[in-house]
């Protein structure tokens, strides 16, 4: 009893010892919020990574792939039996998209992808990154009469066929105008001819409209809903910037909108391959929230890109599997089935530098921050060592009383337990409280600076994702409660050698 006393009453009594759990405190509260911080970034990085990607694709090297998918699928199939959930054909291409922006051309960059959409969304997450409600449900490559991301208030209201019957209507009316002030330019010609005046020899003619090469006003002219082109899906980030209004609100200036023609260059798949070049209707557009994707990826209908490049070959096979499967089990079957120039991976090899980097930083921050309750250690041991300088003459004392060495020992262990336990815990609660309010300290911070803390056009969250993980707080509490156990263990060892003879000696 006599040691939970003094222990107790050395933790009570002494203010150097309120620094120690003030430095505990400050290490696990520390620890808990970064890890649950990382915890969270990487929580949605590997769901909106996995959600994009299949849990495995079979593909080929070369951009003229190979054929007969049904039997390739068949094959895939009977290697791995009941595990497959779900199988889609693909076409994998480089590509230029070309965005018209106030008569000037902006080249974008893109991964050109063919797809069956009624295959697609079974083995990723697509349709439910669409912005029409409709696709989400029933995927298609039809424009829509409108009713685009509800729940966007920079979105344009009139996107869709209001959107495109207005362009087709100005472009019509403009094109109208051009071939009136042409025909009055080549009256006003033929009347200077007559009159031994030359023409400009610079003159030109309007240009070719391209929804229709007949005028206009002919009789028997298809219906605008008759004029959609080929459906293309694209990334948010090919047709948006994002920023920050004069109102601190962020919103999405787009350049393009669904109703909107773009033109798609890509190669063909002939040996060797050659520029292809067609007009299509963006139809929706694709939000994931991961940039890589949403600034390179276009999605056209399987058969019609097949069809542009003058074959049936698909470049991929993607593939899911039934929730528990081995993926690398099933990506190793599958490796021998199909050797090169086949190229089996499933999403995290995909995927693989990134996930590996993410890892790393976590694990060094780990590490850097777990040396302040290393600090608060080697504060706990110099503490201890004064304690048993001072207390020299009562550890004597209680040795000449009967008080074994390990009775001494435990006393100094205790107090070192005590100040792990204390610090752990309120430092355990702070770390929590935290996290739980950290987007209300977020916005407190950046009211009292000026400055933002958590940029929304650099992550793509509303809020800072956060993940509590029970297991990272019992580890990173017990490892602070070794951290103080140790550091008391020498002043212990120390004051349990003392001879009371030696202690009692100058007194």
């Amino acid at each position: 009893m006599y040691k939970l006393l003094l222990s107790w009453r050395y933790l009570r009594t002494r203010y150097i010892a309120l620094a120690s759990i003030v430095s505990v405190t400050l290490g696990v509260a520390t620890l808990i919020v970064v890890n649950s911080v990382m915890g969270g970034f990487t929580r949605e990085m590997h769901k909106r990574l996995h959600g994009i990607l299949s849990d495995i694709v079979v593909e080929s090297f070369g951009l003229k792939g190979f054929g007969n998918a049904e039997g390739h699928k068949e094959e895939i199939l009977r290697v791995l039996g009941k595990d497959v959930v779900a199988m889609t054909a693909t076409v994998h291409v480089p590509a230029m998209l070309n965005i018209k922006v106030r008569e000037q051309w902006i080249p974008r960059q893109i991964n050109l992808i063919g797809i069956d959409v009624s295959t697609y969304g079974a083995v990723s997450d697509y349709q439910t990154h669409l912005l029409h409600p409709e696709n989400r449900t029933a995927p298609s490559f039809d424009l829509k009469k409108g009713g685009y991301a509800p729940d966007k208030e920079s979105f344009p209201k009139n996107a869709g066929w209001r959107h495109r019957r207005s362009q087709l209507h100005y472009e019509r009316a403009l094109n109208r105008l051009m071939r009136q002030d042409e025909a009055r330019r080549k009256k006003a010609g033929a009347a200077n001819a007559n009159n031994g005046i030359e023409s400009d020899p610079n003159s030109t003619g309007p240009p070719s409209d391209p929804y229709n090469s007949r005028d206009s006003s002919q009789a028997g002219e298809p219906e605008l809903d008759e004029r959609q082109l080929t459906g293309v899906v694209l990334g948010i980030a090919l047709c948006s910037v994002r920023h920050r209004n004069d109102k601190g609100i962020v919103e999405d200036i787009f350049l393009c909108q669904p109703g909107d023609d773009v033109r798609l260059t890509f190669p063909s798949a002939g040996v060797p391959p050659a520029a292809l070049d067609t007009t299509c209707t963006l139809v929706d557009l694709y939000e994931s929230k991961m940039a890589e994707y949403d600034s390179t990826l276009a999605f056209v209908p399987l058969k019609m890109l097949q069809r542009w490049r003058g074959n049936e070959n698909v470049t991929a096979i993607q593939i899911k599997l039934r929730k528990g499967a081995d993926l690398k089990a099933a990506r190793d079957k599958l490796r021998k089935r199909f050797p090169a120039p086949y190229r089996v991976q499933t999403w995290k090899d995909m995927q693989g530098p990134l996930l590996a980097a993410v890892g790393m930083e976590t694990t060094i921050l780990n590490i850097l921050l777990f040396m302040i309750i290393a600090v608060a250690g080697f504060g706990i041991l110099a503490t201890f060592f004064m304690i048993v300088v001072e207390k020299t003459r009562d550890i004597g004392v209680l040795k000449a009383l009967g008080a074994p060495s390990h009775g001494i020992m435990s006393i100094f262990l205790g107090y070192g337990v005590s100040l792990g336990f204390v610090g752990s815990m309120v430092g355990i609660v702070l770390g929590i409280l935290f996290v739980v309010y950290i987007n209300n300290i977020a916005s407190g911070i950046e009211w009292l600076t000026g400055r933002e803390v958590f940029d929304q056009t650099v992550y793509y969250f509303q809020e800072i994702p956060t993940l509590l993980s029970p297991l990272t707080i019992i580890l990173v509490a017990l490892g602070a409660m070794g951290i103080a156990v140790l550091a008391s263990i020498m002043p212990a060892i120390r004051a349990a050698r003392l001879h009371p003879v030696e202690a009692l000696r100058y007194d």
